[in-house]
């Protein structure tokens, strides 16, 4: 039996708090960056995800991660990508992660404004939180297009 990380063994809340839920689900060092991975990044494969992140997770961590996401409906797992390597899925982001975009976009903001951020190296992410609000929705939608196969509508 798996148990959620940080939480308890009886798999209740320790809080109905939504800082508290929040951080039950997202609260570690590694979460954040695997979503950043798939989103920025177009990472959706264990390998990907494992090797060419910047900060090095433990494949043990990844897995830990990808199995809790699964559980909590943040991504869900496709079909082996090629029949000879039936360990090679795809994850997609759900609806349920992507809305965590705007967060991750205020997080840049605040690392833009309080710490050292290489700003040539990620450009991309420092100009979508210049860009604000239609750009995020942009990219949202883009997204959604990517990972869930929804259509985008131009207005």
């Amino acid at each position: 039996m798996m148990i959620r990380y940080k939480m308890a063994k009886n798999d209740e809340h320790r809080s109905y708090c939504p800082v508290n839920l929040f951080t039950e689900v997202l609260g570690d060092k590694w979460s954040l960056l695997i979503l950043r991975d798939m989103m920025f990044y177009k990472r959706r494969h264990f390998n990907e995800l494992l090797r060419e992140s910047e900060e090095k997770i433990a494949s043990n961590i990844l897995r830990d991660r990808l199995v809790m996401f699964e559980k909590e409906g943040l991504v869900s797992k496709g079909k082996p990508v090629d029949e000879n390597h039936k360990q090679k899925l795809t994850y997609s982001l759900t609806e349920k992660s992507i809305d965590l975009l705007p967060l991750m976009v205020s997080a840049i903001g605040w690392s833009i404004r309080h710490e050292p951020v290489d700003k040539k190296k990620y450009k991309p992410a420092v100009d979508l939180y210049a860009a604000g609000r239609p750009a995020i929705a942009a990219f949202q939608a883009m997204l959604r297009q990517e990972h869930l196969g929804q259509a985008t509508t131009q207005s």
